[in-house]
């Protein structure tokens, strides 16, 4: 394994293979995950895994959240209609679905510190998976926000947070290398 060859050649996957990842890789990758850095050691994240079965749910809640926060109408309008299949159809077709989640603190520093930590797993998680061959799309979407959708998928919004919800599978296309900014011109220098 070389990790600062994993870190450049990594990718964010669109289109995954129907192939669902084997559960020992997927725990393999999220207790990779877990190494990341964490403040007094809380180890914040936590993750729901939809897959097999359990991705209708999953979906049916992202639908009725998209619905109810206005992103897709509540008729029955053939082009609705024909939305919401389209949407079920490409959401269904991903492996694995995983909601990373943490606990709501008040305190804004502590949510800072947490936060980056679960941020650091997802991208631990992320060049672990790329080991194993495994692609994903860490995604920041509306229904994140959405309180009924926390509810509906076993969350209360009062206490608990959504960080990413991780789409997972083998890539079915790999996207090309994106050129970076040269870190030069992201860096000030201060010797003195």
């Amino acid at each position: 394994m070389d990790i600062l060859k994993t870190i450049k050649e990594r990718r964010s996957i669109h289109t995954f293979k129907e192939q669902e990842v084997e559960p020992e890789i997927i725990k393999e990758i999220f207790t990779y995950g877990s190494y990341a850095p964490t403040h007094y050691m809380k180890e914040p994240w936590n993750i729901k895994l939809y897959q097999q079965k359990g991705k209708q749910k999953f979906v049916d809640a992202i639908i009725s959240s998209y619905q109810r926060i206005g992103m897709i109408k509540k008729d029955n309008d053939p082009k609705t209609l024909h939305m919401i299949e389209s949407m079920e159809k490409f959401l269904l077709a991903i492996p694995h679905h995983a909601v990373i989640y943490l606990k709501r603190e008040d305190d804004p520093v502590r949510y800072e510190e947490e936060y980056a930590a679960v941020c650091a797993f997802i991208q631990n998680t992320q060049l672990a998976a790329w080991e194993y061959g495994v692609g994903m799309l860490w995604t920041i979407t509306p229904y994140m926000h959405d309180p009924e959708f926390l509810q509906a998928i076993g969350l209360n919004s009062d206490e608990m947070q959504i960080a990413a919800v991780m789409q997972i599978g083998y890539p079915e296309r790999v996207p090309r290398d994106k050129e970076r900014t040269p870190i030069e011109e992201k860096m000030e220098v201060i010797v003195d």
